[in-house]
């Protein structure tokens, strides 16, 4: 699961604070829920109640 993956154009921007924030299309490259509340978290967790939304 720590394997590196490559990052690509499309993956990341960064924020007005200069943080890099992943987007939906890493987190699917990725291919699973890192359960820390991303903000493009394709797999619907939500950190305040530590659920993932069923599809």
């Amino acid at each position: 699961m720590n394997e590196r993956i490559p990052l690509e154009e499309g993956d990341f921007y960064l924020s007005e604070q200069g943080y890099k924030v992943f987007t939906e299309q890493y987190h699917l490259k990725r291919g699973y829920c890192c359960e820390s509340g991303c903000r493009h978290c394709p797999y619907g967790y939500h950190e305040r109640n530590g659920r993932k939304k069923r599809k």
